[in-house]
């Protein structure tokens, strides 16, 4: 809450307002108040990403080091090494103008290459992240001792018997019978424990963010009302 109560103030906390209550009307039915606060967001967010993507990406890790391997290398000796690293920089700016080629019908298969490299790349760096991230250190954390106190070595065993039962729901090489079905059935209320404790997290933190805008519109209203007294 702002506590001056300025024609500043008052102005920006209406125009978030008013878009607030817009996104909100869409409850009703679509509407062009909707429609418009919808293409304000998306316009301003990919404008916010491009100004990112330029400040971060292009200019610290293109733009920059383009300049400055082109002043080593023709202010002084035409080392390979210098015609290496100015290579690094101008292959890359190259594939990035060839995927605006799509734009021309007649050339637009030169920017398959550059979107080639660019999945291809992203799959060798996403790999091994994903990897270590779901499935290694997901291994390690169901790896536990069963040592403490009872109450810890019951919930570790809960753990353990919970991923050995939830994997065994999706083992489809032999027919779901006997200790096999059991632990699939056992698999599949953990399962629904899990997915049920995602959705409740997700839905809590939807409703903190509606919260959060109602508090917003309170203020709205009671610095609207300390303006004018």
């Amino acid at each position: 809450m702002v506590d001056q109560a300025t024609l500043a103030n008052v102005f920006w906390f209406t125009l978030a307002a008013y878009l607030t209550l817009s996104i909100f009307s869409f409850l009703y039915k679509d509407n062009p108040f909707y429609r418009l606060a919808e293409h304000l967001i998306v316009g301003l967010s990919a404008g916010y990403w491009i100004a990112i993507l330029w400040h971060t990406s292009l200019k610290d890790l293109w733009l920059y080091p383009l300049v400055d391997n082109s002043v080593a290398l023709f202010s002084g000796d035409f080392r390979a090494v210098e015609i290496w690293r100015l290579s690094l920089n101008v292959i890359p700016g190259v594939l990035g103008l060839f995927m605006f080629l799509r734009f021309f019908p007649k050339i637009g298969w030169l920017s398959r290459w550059p979107i080639a490299f660019y999945l291809a790349i992203s799959a060798g760096v996403s790999l091994p992240l994903y990897l270590q991230s779901f499935t290694v250190e997901q291994m390690r954390a169901s790896m536990i001792p069963l040592t403490g106190n009872p109450w810890e070595i019951f919930c570790n065993l809960i753990v353990i018997a919970g991923t050995i039962c939830g994997l065994a729901y999706f083992y489809f090489s032999m027919e779901h019978k006997g200790l096999v079905g059991g632990m699939a059935k056992f698999g599949v209320w953990v399962l629904m424990i899990g997915f049920g404790s995602t959705f409740g997290y997700t839905v809590m933190s939807r409703i903190s963010l509606l919260i959060g805008r109602f508090r917003f519109l309170i203020d709205w209203c009671t610095l609207v009302v300390n303006y004018f007294k």
